[in-house]
C-alpha cells in the first residue's frame, strides 16, 4: 500500500551534516512502506521505491521508462535535472528496449573490466603525478577541492582521447553545470562539445573514435558528442565524490578500515555513500500496478538507492550502486578501477599521510534534487 508524503522529512531538500549523519529522510521513507509517494521537486507527485526486490521489478518492468517525453506535461525540464527527449538525443540514459540495446552494444565491448584493466598504469601514474604535486605543499591540502575532480576527469579525459591539456577546460565546464544560469550552462555544453570534437580529431587513438564506428549509422555527429559529454560528465559526477568518502575512510581513525582490504574498502564505501542516492527519473508509459498500487500513466518513479543499500533489514547480496537490469551503468568497471587505485597509491607512496582534522568532523552536502552528497572538504596532509 502506497503512503502519503512523510511530513517529517524531504528527500529533495538541500542539507549540510556530518559524514556520519544520516540522511534525515532515508529512515522515516523506508517506514513510511515499499512504495512511498512524494512532492516531486518539479511539481505534483511522484513514487519512491524503498524495498530492494520491488526495486529490481521496477528497474526491468517494460512499462517504466526513461525516456523524459513520458515525464508529467507540466514539468519544467530544466527544474526536473531531465535531459533531452530520446527522439531529441539518442543517450544510454533514455533509450529504452531494443535502441537502447543497440546503443548498449556500441559502448559496453569498450568498458569491460579486461579494457579498463589495460589503463591501471597509467591511473596510478596520474593518482601518483597529481598526490606527489600537492604534497610538495609540505602543509595541508585539501584533496575534495584540489584532486578528485582533477583526477576524475583526467582518467575519463585519457580513456577517451582528450587532449590532456584540455583538463582545466574539463573542469571548468563541470563546475559550471551546476549553475542555475542558463547561459552558463550553455557555455559548459559548447565546451563539452568542444572536447568530443578534439577526441574524434583525426589520429585519436581514445575509446571516443572507436565509439564512433561502433555506434548506429543513424547517429549524427552533434548526437556523438552528446554521448561523449554523458561519459564525460557522469565520470566526474559520480567518482569525484566518491573519491572523498573513500579517502576519508582510508585515512580516518578507524584502524580496521585503513588496513582492510582496498577492494573491500571500495565496495563498503560505495555502498554506504552510493554516488547516486537516487535512481535518474524514471516514468511510467502507462497506468501501471506496483506494490498493489495503480500508478497512472506518467507518473515519475525513483529508486531510493542509498536508502536500500543502507536498510539493515536488507539480505546479505549485491546492491544497487550501480543499478540493476538492462540500464547496469556502463562504466562500472572503469569507476571502481579508478578507486581501487588511488587507495593502493596512497597507502604505497604516502604511508604517513592523515586526515588534518578529525574524521567526525568532516562535512558533507547533499545538493537537492536527485543529485548526491559530497565532502565540503578534505583536510589532508600527505607527508
Amino acid at each position: 500500500m502506497t503512503s502519503v508524503h512523510p511530513t517529517a522529512a524531504d528527500p529533495f531538500a538541500v542539507t549540510t551534516r556530518g559524514i556520519t549523519d544520516p540522511h534525515p529522510a532515508r529512515v522515516k521513507l523506508r517506514a513510511a512502506g515499499p512504495l512511498v509517494r512524494v512532492a516531486a521537486p518539479a511539481g505534483g507527485p511522484a513514487w519512491i521505491i524503498t524495498d530492494d526486490t520491488l526495486a529490481r521489478e521496477a528497474l526491468r518492468h517494460p512499462d517504466i521508462v526513461k525516456d523524459p517525453a513520458y515525464a508529467p506535461a507540466g514539468w519544467d525540464p530544466r527544474r526536473a535535472g531531465l535531459e533531452p527527449t530520446a527522439a531529441a538525443q539518442p543517450s544510454l540514459t533514455t533509450y529504452d528496449g531494443p535502441a537502447h540495446t543497440r546503443l548498449r552494444r556500441a559502448h559496453a565491448p569498450l568498458f569491460t573490466a579486461r579494457r579498463m584493466a589495460g589503463y591501471a598504469e597509467r591511473i596510478a601514474g596520474f593518482a601518483r603525478d597529481l598526490l606527489t604535486g600537492l604534497a610538495e605543499t609540505e602543509g595541508t591540502v585539501d584533496l575534495a577541492a584540489d584532486f578528485t575532480i582533477r583526477f576524475s576527469l583526467t582518467v575519463v579525459c585519457d580513456v577517451l582521447g582528450v587532449p590532456l591539456d584540455r583538463i582545466d577546460q574539463a573542469i571548468a565546464a563541470c563546475r559550471r553545470m551546476y549553475s542555475s544560469d542558463p547561459e552558463e550552462v550553455g557555455a559548459a555544453m559548447a565546451t563539452f562539445a568542444d572536447l568530443a570534437a578534439a577526441a574524434l580529431a583525426e589520429g585519436g587513438s581514445g575509446l571516443a573514435a572507436e565509439l564512433r564506428d561502433r555506434v548506429p549509422a543513424e547517429i549524427t555527429e552533434a548526437q556523438l558528442h552528446y554521448l561523449l559529454f554523458t561519459l564525460i560528465y557522469a565520470g566526474q559526477l559520480t567518482t569525484d565524490p566518491a573519491l572523498g568518502f573513500l579517502l576519508s575512510r582510508a585515512l580516518g581513525p578507524d584502524r580496521e578500515e585503513r588496513g582492510a582490504a582496498t577492494e573491500d574498502l571500495v565496495r563498503d564505501t560505495l555502498r554506504v555513500h552510493a554516488p547516486a542516492p537516487f535512481t535518474l527519473w524514471r516514468f511510467t508509459s502507462r497506468e501501471t500496478e506496483l506494490a498493489g498500487v495503480t500508478l497512472p500513466a506518467r507518473s515519475p518513479v525513483l529508486i531510493d538507492i542509498q536508502g536500500i543499500n543502507t536498510d539493515p533489514r536488507r539480505a546479505i547480496g549485491p546492491d544497487l550502486t550501480f543499478g540493476a537490469g538492462p540500464h547496469y551503468c556502463t562504466g562500472v568497471h572503469l569507476a571502481r578501477l579508478e578507486l581501487r587505485t588511488v587507495v593502493e597509491v596512497l597507502r604505497s607512496d604516502f604511508p604517513a599521510a592523515r586526515l588534518a582534522v578529525p574524521y567526525s568532523g568532516l562535512r558533507q552536502t547533499d545538493f537537492g534534487g536527485i543529485q548526491g552528497s559530497r565532502l565540503t572538504a578534505l583536510p589532508v596532509r600527505l607527508r
